[in-house]
């Protein structure tokens, strides 16, 4: 039991430890220390829930039908290319970390809702990926899973409320320029791939 929890840990960690679309807004609203706990919870209840479909079987019927992936690949490839924008314009008139009128809270929510459903590599690494690697461990899948979704609620925490600590050093003008458009690229990157593979 505990290798199959300790497996999935890893397995999830190795898939949930890349910047991301996800990773970057959570970083973004740690260093603004603005809804952070709003931010990370509803990255990490969405992971829960994904990798849960995954383990009981959804995973199969996501790779049975290819066409709802790539619907979901053309509308999260839209998704992020307005996302990339909207970060490339804060770069550009950022004079502070906290410049302009912060979000509001139904703003972020918005925004943290489409980053986490609208992601269909959400949906490659949790349901269909972490899924098949679950159902490889037999009667052990939910130890698997509940390796995985610990590795989510970690990783999460860790980042959101790790860049609020960290958000006094990293508040200049300079090191927020490089974040948003850092973001930016990666939101580009992700939705070129995503129309390339749709």
């Amino acid at each position: 039991m505990l290798s199959a929890w300790i497996t999935g840990l890893l397995t999830g960690l190795s898939l949930i430890v890349v910047i991301g679309v996800q990773n970057g807004l959570v970083l973004r609203q740690g260093l603004r220390r603005e809804h952070v706990w709003l931010v990370v919870a509803v990255c990490a209840l969405g992971d829960l829930v994904l990798i849960a479909a995954g383990t009981a079987g959804m995973g199969a019927i996501a790779q049975a039908h290819p066409a709802i992936l790539r619907a979901m690949s053309w509308l999260g490839a839209g998704y992020l290319l307005w996302q990339a924008v909207k970060s490339f314009q804060s770069a550009a008139r950022a004079s502070a970390l906290k410049a302009g009128e912060p979000p509001s809270r139904d703003a972020v929510l918005r925004t943290v809702l489409g980053v986490t459903w609208l992601n269909p590599h959400v949906y490659l690494d949790t349901v269909v990926m972490l899924g098949s690697v679950a159902a490889s461990h037999g009667d052990l899948r939910w130890w698997f899973s509940a390796g995985a979704m610990s590795a989510s609620l970690l990783w999460f925490g860790s980042l959101g409320f790790g860049a609020r600590a960290l958000s006094g050093p990293l508040g200049r003008p300079s090191v927020w320029r490089v974040v948003d458009v850092g973001i930016g690229i990666v939101m580009m990157l992700v939705a070129i791939q995503l129309i390339v593979r749709g």
